[in-house]
């Protein structure tokens, strides 16, 4: 039997699991990883949709922001996730969220 490429698997995941965080974000991650930037924001604007306190998603989302010029938008993606890992009490997080703010705002 032949494998299904990992994208194909997540999407027969999601059929199943439609609302689930974890296989949605892994989608997400295909689509950046494949270069496909509006199908990666979509589907991490849906994570967030789901879980507004998905943290991952605020990086991912700053990133991305960044690869499309939109460095205001990054900027806003990264405090918010600040505000998120301090209150999750989430220092690794926290640490590449305030380097990624010192980056772009050098």
């Amino acid at each position: 039997m032949e494998k299904l490429p990992r994208k194909e698997m997540i999407f027969d995941m999601l059929e199943k699991e439609p609302n689930d965080v974890f296989l949605n974000y892994a989608l997400a991650m295909e689509h950046l990883s494949s270069g496909d930037l509006p199908d990666a924001e979509k589907q991490l604007k849906k994570v967030l949709a789901i879980n507004p306190h998905y943290l991952p998603c605020f990086y991912q989302m700053g990133q991305l922001n960044e690869k499309l010029g939109d460095n205001q938008t990054a900027l806003s993606y990264y405090k918010e996730g600040v505000k998120l890992a301090s209150l999750q009490n989430n220092r690794k997080a926290l640490g590449e969220l305030n380097e990624a703010i010192w980056m772009l705002e050098e």
